[in-house]
């Protein structure tokens, strides 16, 4: 198999750190070019499932502007230039919910769109978590913070109450990981 090959790119918006439209000319395995294939440039983040030397999950229920009503989620954030994955993990944590953990695991990093580019998403598993600190979170929407047990949260992901897809996948692959 043959991967596809970048010709060239040009910027057609450019719209602050977090987001960045190009135009690529591509060509494909068979020879043929595309000249106008479109490609999004967003930050790459982490999404933490964090869980408790008690055992019970930090979730948030909140409001996102793309989901209809309430969802469920974990920590999450962008990373800053120059900043390792875990590193992002970690201060995010620490900055949303006032914990760190004592245990990290990663599960993995996927691109959020295979054929638009759109960012990377780190997926990581805290366990071994306590509180240290009140949280200092900056984000824009309305969220509170929750500690539920590994069944609410496996029902939540199951109920499809986790309503964006690197979610899911954090939630998924952590339950997977704590042998759910």
């Amino acid at each position: 198999m043959h991967t596809w090959k970048t010709l060239s790119k040009e910027t057609i918006l450019d719209f602050s750190k977090f987001l960045r439209v190009e135009l690529h000319a591509v060509e494909l395995h068979d020879g043929q070019v595309i000249p106008d294939w479109p490609w999004l440039v967003t930050p790459d983040f982490i999404n933490v499932v964090a869980v408790t030397d008690a055992g019970q999950f930090l979730c948030f229920r909140q409001t996102k502007y793309a989901v209809a009503g309430i969802t469920m989620a974990p920590v999450g954030g962008y990373l800053e230039a120059g900043e390792a994955p875990l590193a992002a993990a970690k201060r995010e944590l620490l900055e949303e919910t006032g914990y760190i953990a004592e245990s990290w695991q990663a599960l993995g990093s996927y691109w959020v769109d295979a054929n638009r580019g759109a960012g990377q998403a780190y997926l990581y598993l805290a366990q071994d978590a306590h509180q240290v600190a009140e949280p200092q979170a900056d984000d824009l929407e309305e969220q509170e913070l929750i500690l539920l047990d590994k069944a609410a949260v496996a029902e939540a992901l199951d109920e499809g109450v986790f309503k964006v897809v690197p979610w899911v996948a954090a939630v998924a692959l952590a339950l997977r990981k704590m042998g759910e």
